[in-house]
């Protein structure tokens, strides 16, 4: 095992961290001109890792940048600007007094939280014009990454080639707790460990995380979500996807809980922000925290992504969302409630479709069949142990994976998360579980824990919205799941009568029922459960997951990823020249691309920027997508643009060729000097299938322009002291 390991880093080490003397070479007999600009384009690559191939590739593409002013541990850097976001997110610090820029789909949570009929702050937006008015967000916190340590060879301890893959696994997550045990940290810090190319490699990041985290700012929706789902994953794109917090520590700069006493956190670094713009060909940077890809699977996996797994998920959501929708139309309380929640649920929906014709126009599977096949005659002349059932392995597993994985999607979108009924019935599920394995105490904790989570679901919870979203996705459930992992209480059932029944009769359907049936001894409350319609009902499902679905889909996928891991290994050794970065994983990455336009299709070609007069062009009067404020309308007519337009326009959006995904919601775009010249938040439609087949003539990232951010701010809110507080630049005027 060692050997495999120091091959497999021997290799990396050629792709991706030539010597310095090496890189000078390189740049000196390969010509920027002579350079296919899209071949190195692409890739989430590790910031600590970037001396090398990947400075050089940035250099080629415009940067003025090198590899410590992007990571360096002992001197400040962009990486100390940028912050992981309440864990799904990333954010950026853009000044002094830790004030932090991120999308205000990021921030939609906090906004809606504080919003009400009264003070409706999703309608409104919200401005804090000095730090007393800042609103506490007690249940959000931001973590900075303070070092990254490669720690394989410590993970690899003893793990040799002979042992099975349990015994393996086994084996390094017991050296993961003793390496991140034994990790070097200060009292206030954290550590946690990653797997990296599918577990070929280890890195150790060390931590802080401030929790006292306060709402400064946001746009009302119809600037932060213009054009809401009918634009979401859509170019051209006029949406102003912004929001401002503050981050607060204790009077020594270090994380502490909310308190009045706590100050603004003063950065290592802020980002200088341009007010120079952008145009085709500049260098960009997206500096955040992706959250999940798969570009090495096999063929044969994404074949079954975009044929069975995606259509499936793709109908259950757009039933929801259907449903759902006729009811926020017609009841403004309805759409407070859900307007954060069918937000979440549209976003993959849209996204899983556009993914699906991505990776059909792109021949994604039939490109991966031509890499296999390329690598299986590699394989053979070279007669590399180890590599040769690899393929076959797959096709043998991603049949018998087929059916599991498709009912266990079915119970995710429907149990676990469409029908809000039988999510809460799972929380329950979980209550009685505890109890059964840690008698009354494991009752009582949690019992306790669900509880306080109920309370935030119920506070969005309508029974009369959920009853039909029940009973339509129930019906098809039943129709759709395989059978051989379906429930027994679907059989011949009528499902109007169904829903009829148990939202009528089960107390479940409130926060006071629900607190009722949990009260009284540990066997009192379980005998009440078990008598409750809903729960009767939802524990079926959630039995037939957790003994029929998870134990076989957990061993396959066990198998999968031995597969996968060695499949991973044996791409870098058999194309030692090719590119491999390793899957997004929520750590810290940077990618690097340029601002670009693309061609969709035939005989189309979208430019690379958006103005506010396209804002105007889709503006429809009280349409709840296309509304346009009163005073942005004004603005717009009196050209009242202040320090922020280019040639008489406000620029709104722009698109670049940056490798990024859902987790890269909030990144900083940072251009060839450092310096914050957009904030990234979508991707186009067409090049969603970047998860799993990343192209640089239809991939696209979308980024609000700074220039806009501070427009709203400035001219729009007039919370000049928000402006006051950044460092404003002019780089292309030097």
């Amino acid at each position: 095992m060692k050997y495999i390991k120091l091959y497999f880093l021997l290799a990396l080490l050629i792709v991706s961290c030539k010597t310095v003397q090496e890189t000078t070479e390189t740049v000196i007999v390969t010509a920027p001109e002579a350079v296919d600009t899209r071949e190195i384009q692409g890739g989430m690559w590790i910031p600590s890792l970037l001396e090398g191939v990947n400075e050089t590739e940035m250099q080629l593409l415009g940067s003025k940048l090198t590899a410590k002013d992007i990571y360096d541990v002992n001197n400040s850097s962009l990486k100390d600007a940028i912050v992981h976001f309440n864990g799904g997110c990333t954010s950026e610090i853009i000044s002094p007094n830790g004030l932090l820029l991120t999308n205000h789909h990021c921030g939609y949570g906090a906004i809606q939280s504080h919003s009400s009929v009264e003070h409706d702050y999703l309608k409104n937006g919200f401005w804090a014009k000095n730090y007393d008015e800042e609103l506490s967000n007690p249940s959000m916190s931001v973590t900075f990454i303070k070092r990254i340590d490669d720690v394989t060879e410590a993970v690899f301890e003893g793990v040799t080639d002979d042992m099975d893959e349990a015994a393996k696994m086994k084996l390094i997550n017991q050296n993961i707790i003793k390496v991140n045990k034994a990790a070097k940290k200060e009292a206030w810090q954290d550590s946690n460990i990653k797997a990296f190319y599918k577990g070929n490699q280890y890195l150790l990041f060390v931590t802080e995380e401030f929790k006292d985290l306060r709402l400064v700012g946001a746009p009302p929706s119809s600037i932060g979500k213009f054009g809401a789902d009918t634009d979401n994953w859509m170019w051209p794109r006029h949406t102003g996807d912004f929001s401002l917090f503050r981050i607060y520590a204790d009077a020594n700069n270090r994380p502490a809980a909310y308190s009045k006493d706590n100050v603004p956190y003063t950065p290592k670094h802020h980002l200088p922000i341009s007010l120079d713009g952008v145009e085709e060909g500049d260098f960009t940077l997206v500096f955040g925290f992706p959250g999940s890809t798969n570009e090495y699977l096999p063929a044969v996996a994404v074949d079954q992504i975009v044929n069975v797994l995606n259509p499936a998920k793709i109908e259950v959501r757009e039933n929801a969302l259907k449903i759902i929708d006729s009811y926020m139309r017609t009841d403004p309380a309805v759409k407070i409630k859900y307007a954060s929640k069918y937000a979440s649920t549209a976003n993959y929906w849209k996204k899983w479709i556009g993914e699906n014709q991505g990776l059909k126009k792109s021949n994604a599977v039939q490109k991966k069949k031509e890499l296999e096949s390329e690598f299986s005659k590699i394989v053979a002349e070279k007669d590399l142990a180890g590599y040769t059932t690899l393929l076959a392995d797959f096709e043998k597993l991603y049949k018998e994976i087929e059916s599991v994985s498709l009912a266990r999607d079915y119970w995710i979108e429907v149990a676990y998360r469409n029908v809000e009924l039988l999510g809460i019935t799972f929380r329950a599920f979980q209550i009685e579980q505890a109890y059964l394995r840690g008698g009354e105490q494991g009752f009582e904790n949690a019992k306790n824990a669900i509880l306080r989570r109920l309370e935030g679901t119920y506070k969005n919870y309508s029974a009369e919205v959920d009853k039909p979203v029940f009973e339509k996705l129930v019906a098809l459930y039943a129709k759709k799941s395989p059978k051989a992992y379906s429930p027994s209480n679907l059989e011949g059932v009528n499902f109007t009568d169904l829903a009829n029944t148990i939202y009528s009769t089960s107390k479940l359907t409130t926060l006071e029922g629900a607190k009722e049936l949990l009260s009284g001894t540990p066997e009192e409350a379980i005998k009440k459960l078990n008598k409750d319609t809903a729960y009767q009902f939802g524990k079926e499902f959630h039995t037939t997951f957790y003994n029929k679905i998870e134990p076989k889909f957990q061993q396959l996928n066990q198998q999968l990823a031995a597969v996968q891991k060695q499949y991973m290994k044996g791409l870098v050794q058999v194309f030692p020249t090719k590119r491999f970065f390793p899957d997004a994983n929520s750590t810290l990455r940077v990618t690097y691309g340029q601002v670009s336009g693309y061609e969709p299709r035939d005989g189309v070609y979208y430019n690379t920027t958006t103005y506010l007069e396209g804002v105007m062009e889709k503006f429809v009067p009280n349409d709840y997508e296309f509304d346009v404020p009163q005073k942005l309308q004004d603005l717009y007519d009196a050209k009242d643009f202040g320090d922020y337009s280019e040639n008489g326009k406000m620029p709104v959006n722009f698109i670049g060729t940056n490798h990024t995904t859902g987790g890269n919601s909030g990144s900083p775009a940072i251009d060839a000097h450092g310096n914050l010249i957009g904030l990234n938040f979508d991707r186009v439609w067409e090049g969603t299938m970047s998860d799993y087949n990343y192209d640089a003539d239809i991939c696209r990232n979308i980024m609000v322009d700074i220039r806009y951010v501070l427009f709203i701010v400035d001219k729009y809110a007039g919370a000049k002291n928000l402006i006051e507080e950044m460092t404003l630049v002019h780089p292309k005027k030097k």
